[in-house]
């Protein structure tokens, strides 16, 4: 059977969630699949190609569904809060997205509803685009943090070499706190300037 775009797209996730990141080459895809790497080269040109579209697969778990309805603040936490979970659901899901930079179709989905619902709450176009950007970093920073933390295992013994006190104690209950409930700290921190920004537009 003729290998597909869409069936090499699928084996790099496959092979993503079991080798991470740093293990997935275009040698080990194509023994994965039952090809020579030609054959894989034959549907992306590099492995900057392919991660795109391994990218592009990952963000397209957040449109599936359309959003509940709502304000525009709650509709924007609801697609932070997918945006996350689809990350969390690849081993190095955060990092594959956030090394690439690609207009891919469900990438461009994600952000024209993210544009619509800020320019429908009133926010001027010419800075949608600058908010998109800022939420969107916060959630992929946030989740690099978050797998690299689960990678790296026991804090305690890391925490040894913190000679600042203070340092240590504030960041103590921040790095053992539930992921999800840091994530929706500094997500609605995101969100209050969104909101200050947004009345300073419409005064």
């Amino acid at each position: 059977m003729q290998l597909k775009r869409a069936d090499v797209v699928t084996g790099a996730l496959a092979l993503l969630d079991t080798d991470g990141l740093d293990g997935l080459t275009m040698r080990k895809l194509g023994a994965r699949l039952g090809v020579q790497a030609g054959a894989v080269y034959w549907h992306f040109k590099d492995k900057e190609a392919l991660l795109g579209a391994v990218a592009d697969r990952i963000v397209g778990e957040i449109t599936e569904t359309p959003l509940d309805p709502g304000t525009w603040d709650a509709q924007l936490a609801e697609f932070a809060h997918r945006f996350r979970r689809a990350l969390l659901a690849h081993r190095d899901g955060a990092r594959v997205v956030a090394g690439t930079y690609v207009t891919e179709p469900n990438t461009v989905q994600g952000g024209e509803l993210v544009m619509r619902i800020l320019t429908d709450a009133g926010f001027p176009l010419d800075r949608a685009g600058w908010a998109i950007f800022a939420g969107m970093y916060y959630v992929l920073g946030h989740t690099i943090e978050e797998q690299a933390q689960q990678a790296a295992g026991d804090w305690e013994q890391r925490a040894a070499d913190v000679a600042d006190t203070e340092l240590l104690q504030a960041m103590d209950g921040a790095i053992k706190a539930d992921p999800e409930e840091r994530f929706a700290y500094g997500l609605e921190l995101y969100l209050d300037g969104v909101r200050l920004r947004l009345a300073q537009a419409q005064q």
